[in-house]
């Protein structure tokens, strides 16, 4: 199995996750002591619903951790649309493993596919208005990079992934710097050169401009007011729409020229996908 993200450590993401399951003692007392050593297993996993699938090479990852013999077939792909009842793997291997390694693949598959699913609803609702879809960083802690990566997999595009890579000033930084101009000339001044400014009126666009801005996030601004920000800027800058946008307002939203979207509830309050693993005795 080949798979590796920027910024992730998979066999320590995997390790950490089967610790908290296992606890202290390390071990997984009902499969230990209802499961005989040497039984073997054979399973498949398949999709409930209709999904977008996201997360199978990490599942794969539980499975071989515990089971470095697990023989393990991958019929579908992340970043496939499936439909309802579709087997998404098939394995046979030592039975205590595959039921000691279940419930972390699953709710690692679940929780991705689930990202991945909503995301090309949201992407779907804009298509050819030419507006880009992104998420933001309202993710779980710990799981950014694979929440990011699912949002990739649904067809939609990563923000920042943290606070190194770019600077956004919101409005807490501006109160702080004593106005959006000067917020925006410090960052400009230590030499970051992403400045992504946050405005919630039309009155702080152009000294945020004028000031160095690289990009401008118009917050909570209904459909009029974006027009008339994207008549403004003049494609000066890149846009981006943000706050409060849902799957009935996204669209009215991206037809006003925006550049991007970006929708928190992608990460922030994705339902779980509905998926299912199923064992049987060899």
């Amino acid at each position: 199995m080949s798979f590796s993200l920027e910024h992730f450590d998979l066999e320590a993401f995997v390790r950490a996750t089967l610790a908290e399951d296992l606890g202290p003692s390390g071990r997984d007392v009902t499969s230990e002591s209802v499961i005989p050593a040497e039984a073997r297993f054979s399973g498949v996993m398949d999709s409930r619903d209709a999904i977008v699938v996201a997360g199978l090479p990490i599942a794969e990852a539980f499975f071989r951790h515990l089971d470095p013999d697990v023989e393990i077939e991958l019929l579908s792909k992340d970043g496939e649309t499936v439909g309802k009842g579709t087997d998404l793997m098939r394995l046979t291997g030592k039975a205590r493993a595959m039921l000691t390694a279940e419930r972390s693949a699953l709710n690692t598959v679940q929780h991705l596919s689930g990202i991945a699913t909503m995301t090309q609803s949201y992407v779907k609702a804009i298509a050819g208005t030419g507006c880009t879809l992104l998420d933001t960083r309202k993710t779980i802690p710990g799981l950014r990079v694979l929440e990011k990566y699912a949002v990739r997999m649904g067809g939609g595009q990563n923000h920042r992934m943290g606070l190194w890579d770019a600077a956004m000033i919101k409005d807490n930084h501006v109160a702080v710097a004593g106005g959006v101009a000067e917020a925006v000339m410090r960052a400009r001044d230590a030499g970051v050169a992403q400045i992504i400014l946050e405005v919630d009126r039309i009155e702080q666009i152009e000294p945020g401009l004028a000031a160095g801005a690289t990009h401008l996030l118009l917050d909570n601004m209904g459909p009029d007011m974006l027009r008339e920000a994207v008549a403004l800027v003049a494609g000066r800058v890149p846009t981006e729409s943000s706050g409060g946008v849902t799957l009935e307002t996204i669209r009215a939203r991206a037809e006003t020229g925006v550049t991007y979207i970006s929708v928190g509830r992608l990460t922030q309050s994705a339902p779980a996908a509905d998926i299912g693993l199923d064992f049987g005795r060899v």
